[in-house]
């Protein structure tokens, strides 16, 4: 990844913030969404998305590590209780689920994990999947995964942004779409576009 001092401006309920946008293969730049520490952005968005959650769901289930403060406020501004989806399996972690995905940071396989002591509050019940930025699926598709390994449901899921076609995800609750951006120029692909989230 390279950075080249561009931004890209986004707004989560008034809280405007400047992305810096990243090149993350040749001549493709995305716009860095890094919530965490942001409190203000984390709580706004979790009380934009606690009006959206399914009436039927029963537990959050939120990927380790940029979604977790997400997934906490989320679960407090809904009395959900949150379930922690770990990326690397700890010593104290028993009777774990788990399945391997693809990682669009690094580009290798991961392998995500549900703690054995944390499959009570899943099985059985509808989970409402979220996540910061969906970008390729992946991360999704392992969070159902570990949903129907658990004998759960998909309630519905979330996110921050989507990020790419806004259109490849209509299922999807979203605040908002984060642009791909490609070799252009340096004014059109950066500064004439905006995403906004009220």
């Amino acid at each position: 990844m390279s950075y080249d001092g561009r931004h890209f401006r986004v707004s989560i309920g008034g809280c405007a913030r400047e992305l810096p946008v990243f090149q993350v293969a040749p001549g493709v730049k995305i716009a860095i969404f890094n919530m965490l520490g942001d409190t203000e952005i984390v709580e706004t968005a979790a009380q934009l998305l606690a009006q959206e959650v399914p009436t039927n769901a029963n537990v959050i289930l939120a990927p380790e590590v940029k979604a977790v403060p997400l997934g906490h406020a989320l679960s407090v501004a809904t009395a959900l209780p949150l379930v922690v989806v770990r990326k690397i399996r700890k010593p104290y972690m028993v009777n774990c689920l788990e399945t391997e995905v693809v990682s669009i940071t690094t580009g290798e396989p991961q392998t995500l994990y549900i703690d054995g002591k944390d499959l009570a509050l899943i099985r059985g019940k509808q989970t409402l999947l979220v996540d910061d930025v969906i970008s390729t699926g992946s991360t999704l598709k392992g969070l159902r995964s570990l949903v129907e390994a658990a004998g759960a449901r998909v309630a519905g899921e979330m996110a921050v942004f989507t990020e790419g076609d806004p259109d490849a995800w209509p299922h999807l609750i979203a605040l908002g779409n984060l642009p791909i951006f490609t070799d252009e120029p340096r004014e059109k692909a950066v500064s004439g576009q905006r995403t906004t989230c009220q």
